[in-house]
């Protein structure tokens, strides 16, 4: 919300903008006005290929598939199953599908989730509202399945988070999405939320 980070095309990334969290990932809590690096990632010979930023969190892709968080955590967003804030990168936790890994990555204001190589959506963090779409709203502090797709035999292509809602495009050229609705945001016609996809 009030940061911003990139990817540079050696693999580093740059942050700059609101620090209070360690959202910026460069070891401190000092706001930033200009770009500062970000701390060595987890796996230290690893770069990222995709980044996202959330309300006061980070997360990227890295080369390996793994994915590594940074900022505030006080419900389970950074997905290494504490509550502590980070002012350097942490490991996300495994995927549900263990040999599964990350090839893009969106953040919510206060959610991650995480398109797999197998096609299936991992999500984490705070779930109010069914954000996360694993049929429950109770929050994650690791990666989580997003239930079945409205087309069980789909498979996601692309994914994206609004503040409290997430939306996956499908294989067949479907959307589904889920979560908070009181807008009308999942555009099923309906102003109610679901916890799994609709």
């Amino acid at each position: 919300t009030f940061h911003t980070c990139a990817v540079l095309n050696t693999g580093a990334v740059n942050c700059w903008g609101s620090n209070g969290f360690g959202q910026l990932g460069n070891g401190s809590t000092d706001h930033s006005s200009v770009p500062v690096a970000v701390n060595a990632f987890t796996d230290v010979s690893a770069t990222a290929v995709s980044i996202t930023a959330g309300a006061f969190h980070t997360c990227a892709v890295l080369n390996t598939g793994a994915v590594n968080c940074w900022g505030n955590n006080s419900d389970g967003r950074l997905g290494n199953n504490t509550t502590t804030s980070s002012s350097a990168p942490v490991a996300v936790n495994a995927f549900t599908d263990g040999s599964a890994t990350a090839v893009s990555i969106t953040a919510g204001s206060y959610h991650t989730c995480a398109l797999l190589n197998t096609g299936a959506v991992n999500c984490w963090g705070n779930n109010g509202n069914g954000q996360l779409g694993n049929g429950t709203t109770d929050n994650s502090l690791v990666p989580v399945a997003v239930a079945t797709f409205t087309d069980v035999s789909a498979t996601a292509v692309s994914i994206t988070a609004g503040n409290f809602h997430t939306c996956a495009l499908l294989n067949t050229g479907a959307v589904n999405c889920w979560g908070n609705n009181s807008f009308g945001q999942l555009g099923n016609g309906t102003n109610g939320s679901s916890s799994v996809p609709a």
